[in-house]
């Protein structure tokens, strides 16, 4: 098997050591000089730690017309550069569409990693996968016996980037509609050392849980910076779950999703782990640091940040209430006093907890 791995951020990277044990692959970076050191140093100090050395079969490239013999595209890419991503797959497959059908009559399969929700559209991952590429994979149905229409998925669950290159075990769903492909695929990603993946049917109810836990890592990252206590971590964890669930439920996935490795999984790692990015934005904010500041100094993508304004901006048409979302929502982007907005949460109204 050939893999492409697109995005040379700590996920891509942790993701091409992986799947290093099972074939060769190529590293894909927008940066044409971090790839050229890539190359002559064959680590990754800005996002691993700088003793993880890349296997000798991963191959490192700026140019993404090397996917274009791939069998398996990984998207590692934040959820906000994934459609620009696309779109140039998409021309690159429309430009050699002759040669496809000559020498490999069939689109590789298609998984991503990241975790949220299109800046302005509130689409996603698998809904920009089907908005960019949804007629060059159905052109690939009609005209070909043999495709590969319908193979993708996401691949989400408890999984910090460094423990993954360092190959400690790990967990996590492969999710896509259709089953076979996520069975298959798992079974072969189950042959990396310590890495246990489980097939699921549910892709958008995975990829809402995925999406919905780094908000909440950032409500549990304020909770922590103000010191109240592990009772208000418990509480936070374990409400956000109601919250989830509705979502999961108005927005066609299963109920029962959250409560898998995509949801709580994710969501227990996210929320208590040193090396959560998210829950490190609610700790700066606790500390009185305004959100521009906080992004500026992680110097990498905090997903939680943009969902929660596209997920809050969700619930209201849908007629949820989601207050945890809320509060992040009103302390990042209306700048609402801290303590008063978790004063204000900790004083509604009583109600059934079911």
């Amino acid at each position: 098997m050939r893999i492409s791995v697109l995005g040379s951020g700590s996920w891509g990277s942790a993701l091409a050591i992986a799947l290093s044990h099972i074939a060769s692959v190529t590293l894909w970076g927008r940066n044409s000089s971090q790839i050229k050191n890539l190359q002559q140093t064959r680590t990754n100090p800005d996002y691993l730690p700088d003793n993880i050395v890349f296997p000798a079969n991963i191959e490192f490239t700026a140019e993404l017309n090397s996917i274009i013999n791939s069998d398996l595209l990984v998207i590692a890419t934040p959820v906000n550069a994934m459609r620009e991503i696309l779109i140039r797959v998409r021309s690159i497959y429309n430009d050699n569409l002759h040669d496809l059908y000559t020498a490999a009559p069939c689109m590789p399969s298609i998984i991503w990693v990241c975790k949220g929700f299109e800046l302005n559209s509130g689409l996603l991952p698998s809904q920009i996968i089907q908005d960019v590429l949804g007629n060059v994979l159905d052109g690939r149905h009609s005209n070909s016996s043999n495709n590969n229409f319908g193979n993708f998925g996401a691949l989400l669950g408890p999984s910090f980037a460094k423990e993954v290159a360092l190959g400690l075990p790990t967990a996590v769903t492969l999710a896509s509609h259709n089953c076979d492909f996520a069975l298959n695929l798992a079974e072969q990603l189950c042959k990396i050392p310590n890495f246990r993946v489980y097939a699921h049917d549910d892709l958008i109810g995975s990829e809402v849980s995925a999406g919905v836990k780094n908000i909440i890592a950032i409500a549990v990252g304020i909770s922590d910076g103000l010191n109240l206590g592990f009772n208000a971590r418990a509480a936070l964890i374990t409400r956000s779950l109601s919250e989830l669930c509705k979502l999961v439920l108005l927005l066609g996935g299963n109920p029962n999703t959250p409560y898998g490795l995509s949801g709580i999984g994710d969501l227990i790692l996210t929320c208590t782990g040193d090396l959560s990015r998210n829950r490190s934005v609610g700790l700066e904010l606790a500390n009185g640091f305004d959100i521009d500041t906080i992004l500026l100094k992680l110097g990498h993508v905090a997903e939680g940040v943009y969902a929660t304004q596209e997920v809050y901006n969700m619930s209201k048409p849908l007629g949820i209430e989601m207050p945890i979302v809320a509060a992040v929502y009103n302390i990042i982007y209306n700048k609402h006093n801290i303590k008063q907005t978790v004063f204000n949460l900790l004083n509604r109204e009583s109600k059934y907890e079911f």
